[in-house]
């Protein structure tokens, strides 16, 4: 995979930002991470615009899912 340097600092830049205007979810991802999600684990979302209904939507996690999270995680570091 090919990533332009300058889209990379981007995308640093902008998780930087992230983590400082969200300090929680850093935590609580370090905490999942230590325990560790298996194959067949639940991941649920919740999104809840200003006055409207909940969305909700979760995925059974698959060996391919715990591939793809391993490699997006390395590429964050």
């Amino acid at each position: 995979m090919n990533l332009n340097p300058a889209a990379l600092m981007k995308i640093i830049s902008a998780k930087n930002v992230f983590d400082q205007n969200h300090p929680k979810l850093k935590n609580y991802f370090a905490a999942v991470k230590e325990k560790g999600i298996q194959e067949g684990s639940v991941i649920q979302i919740k999104i809840t615009n200003p006055n409207d209904e909940p969305m909700l939507a979760n995925i059974k996690v698959q060996q391919s899912d715990l591939e793809l999270l391993t490699e997006l995680a390395e590429m964050l570091k």
